[in-house]
């Protein structure tokens, strides 16, 4: 691929679905439609493995008839006609639902900026096959490793268009470029693996490929010979990396629609300290060059920052038009297209005041956790309990590498006792610095 794709046919299309909708009798309509266009080269011992490339494009209409709506979604080359005809079908049959409908039109974007989403600097297979090549090849060169785990490079565009029967009607593409490194240090029943990569919108932002093969290799000998830990309650510090998978389980939990289910174990705390004093959870669509940056929501609505926590108290759910009806409020521009339902855009955990170091030093005894195993969260009782692996600390640092043990607790005492290192970096559409929660349940041996 050699030139940006032209927007404009997805563009007519999306218009067109529209169009046809209210000829078959719809009282409204929105079609989103999604572009992806993706090249990616997987590098093992210095030879190609595998090369991928893809482009395809998606539509999903929704239509409504009165309280009635349908929704259907095709990666072909349907005729507009025939995809309204079928969704209008199914809506006349489709059971009411009270809350159903388009955006409200005084929340629709009328303009917005230039978010920085578009590197228009398109690599060919050679030069993502020298990334690759780079990282592993730093990997490799690490004293301690013993095998590449595979090196990979990538670049891709997503481009997203919205069009409404009320008047909305706006497109925006952007790019991704990515170098990953997995690396294997030491031999037969004693080896260990790690790695590291980087995402970024601008390949020119992205660290250099040899930092992080060297980056994954020296994570893959750090943790050779690990210990276990004996079980009892301890603090737990969490790398920034696994971190975030923190503020992960809090977005599930003041997603709309968990709230509308009622499968939310943050379901009454609206208003209420959620965190301790001093902790920030912002959500920005309009941060420049950002990962989960747009312009504007599935729906068409305006997206602006929010702060989801500000001073540790709940501020907001996450919202589109649906579950802002059911809720009785109003959406706040978190809608996903096709009515996917709401979800965040880039969620950040703002840092504390002290040290990563600092923190250490007063944890004193412990556990950093740099890997995390499993999905154990409860999303309706907000019980926790993972698989990790990680270092000891002793003496306020970073000791001897610990592997299978199980980190337990329940997040709403977690997130009360979280407290937030200064060592902030965006790195991912969500991001969060070094936490450390005091008194969780560790299990080893």
């Amino acid at each position: 691929m050699t030139a940006l794709p032209d927007q404009s046919r997805l563009v007519d299309r999306a218009a067109a679905l529209v169009e046809a909708a209210r000829r078959a009798g719809a009282d409204s309509a929105d079609a989103f439609a999604v572009r992806r266009v993706g090249l990616s080269i997987d590098i093992r011992n210095g030879k190609v493995d595998e090369t991928t490339r893809s482009e395809s494009d998606d539509v999903a209409l929704r239509v409504f008839i009165g309280k009635r709506h349908a929704s259907v979604s095709t990666n072909g080359i349907a005729p507009p006609d025939e995809l309204a005809a079928r969704a209008v079908a199914m809506a006349r049959v489709a059971p009411e639902d009270q809350f159903a409908g388009l955006a409200p039109a005084d929340k629709l974007a009328k303009s917005w900026p230039d978010l920085d989403l578009m590197d228009s600097s398109i690599p060919d297979p050679d030069m993502l096959t020298e990334r690759a090549r780079a990282a592993e090849a730093a990997a490799l060169a690490v004293s301690g490793i013993s095998k590449s785990g595979g090196a990979s490079a990538g670049w891709g565009l997503t481009g997203a268009v919205i069009a409404t029967s009320h008047g909305f009607s706006g497109a925006y593409l952007g790019s991704r470029s990515s170098v990953s490194m997995t690396a294997i240090a030491g031999e037969g029943t004693g080896m260990e693996r790690d790695y590291d990569g980087d995402s970024k919108v601008y390949a020119s932002d992205l660290r250099a490929p040899e930092a992080i093969g060297r980056e994954a290799a020296e994570r893959a000998v750090r943790r050779l010979n690990p210990a276990r830990l004996p079980t009892g309650r301890g603090h737990v510090v969490y790398d920034p990396r696994v971190a975030v998978s923190l503020i992960g389980h809090l977005a599930g939990a003041i997603n709309g629609a968990a709230i509308v289910r009622k499968t939310s174990f943050l379901q009454s705390a609206l208003g209420t300290a959620v965190f301790a004093p001093g902790i920030r959870i912002n959500d920005d669509p309009r941060r420049l060059r950002g990962l989960g940056s747009r312009p504007f929501d599935g729906e068409g609505v305006a997206s602006e920052a929010l702060d989801l926590v500000a001073d540790g108290v709940l501020q907001t759910w996450l919202l589109d038009s649906a579950t802002a009806r059911e809720l009785g409020l109003e959406t706040n521009g978190r809608g996903s297209g096709g009515g996917g339902g709401p979800h965040t855009t880039n969620m950040t955990l703002l840092p504390g005041a002290v040290s990563r170091d600092q923190l250490l030093a007063d944890i004193g005894e412990g556990v950093y956790v740099t890997e995390l195993i499993g999905h154990g969260a409860n999303g309706v009782t907000g019980d926790y309990s993972r698989g990790a692996g990680g270092f000891r600390i002793s003496g306020g640092k970073l000791a001897e590498p610990v592997s299978e043990i199980t980190i337990a607790g329940n997040l709403k005492d977690m997130y009360r006792r979280l407290i937030v290192a200064d060592d902030l970096e965006y790195r991912y559409a969500s991001n969060a610095p070094t936490v450390a929660i005091e008194g969780m349940m560790i299990a080893g041996r």
